[in-house]
């Protein structure tokens, strides 16, 4: 591929990033947190952290392979590589850019997938089982988003960059800016330098940041009808997630393919 585009690709990325981490630095409280704080159990934090951690384990466990059947695992492979031999070939900006599109295109669609999801399971007043679907989408967008770029995610070490992502992008503050530092680095780095925590620390550690971030969303998910409100925060957090997630495997794509480059 065209190193010179590639390169210019990276400064481009690089202002995006930017641009995420300025607009998540700081936590936005709204007054119908304080009025709700009141109503909500001691324990419902700790029962959402338990949940979540729970959920991820089985997901990954077991799970991968039901939410593999809502895509088609093998043709978005293939897809990658008919685009990366044509950007091979082609040698351009549009054809790098090709991959971006895709990944926002599958974005769009789960989106629609998790608003359908999170307001039927508000209606219904079901906070704490949506939590399973909740993740099962989150992480069906940031699978087929890894896929469009050419990387896996059935491996330990990609499931631990997986968590790292999420975790990441509900951060607020220092964590946040450190965390996109951890991730960047482990890129540059090739997984080299590894992240702190192994897979069951990555899990507790992202499943303690998604149950602060949603505890009082997910409260009020688990009123009836009142819930729907609760349910399209599942749709904003989604997007959040995975427009994360896309940043960091382009980023990933960009850096392999310039030093393959460069050892060429």
């Amino acid at each position: 591929m065209n190193q010179k585009e590639i390169k210019k690709e990276l400064l481009s990325l690089e202002k995006a990033e930017e641009k995420y981490i300025k607009k998540n630095i700081q936590i936005k409280e709204s007054k119908w947190q304080e009025k709700v704080s009141r109503y909500i159990p001691d324990k419902l934090d700790k029962t959402l952290d338990t949940t979540f951690c729970k959920a991820f384990e089985i997901i990954f466990e077991k799970g991968t392979g039901v939410i593999e059947k809502t895509y088609n695992k093998e043709k978005r492979k293939q897809d990658f590589k008919v685009n990366e031999y044509s950007a091979d070939l082609r040698n351009n900006k549009s054809s790098i850019k090709k991959f971006g599109r895709l990944a926002f295109g599958s974005k769009t669609l789960n989106m629609a997938v998790s608003a359908v999801e999170g307001i039927g399971m508000g209606f219904a007043g079901m906070g704490i089982p949506d939590i399973p679907l909740f993740l099962s989408v989150i992480l069906k967008s940031v699978y087929e988003t890894a896929l469009h770029y050419g990387f896996g995610y059935e491996t330990e070490e990609e499931q631990v960059f997986i968590l790292k992502i999420i975790e990441t992008a509900l951060c607020h503050g220092e964590e946040l800016v450190q965390g996109d530092i951890e991730i960047n680095e482990w890129i540059s780095s090739n997984g080299n330098i590894p992240f702190t925590n192994n897979k069951e620390g990555q899990i507790k550690r992202t499943s303690l940041i998604l149950s602060e971030e949603l505890l009082y969303l997910k409260f009020i998910q688990g009123i009836p009808i009142a819930g729907i409100a609760g349910g399209v925060s599942d749709v904003i957090y989604q997007k959040k997630i995975t427009d994360y997630a896309i940043l960091k495997y382009k980023r990933r794509f960009l850096m392999k393919h310039l030093e393959e480059d460069v050892v060429l």
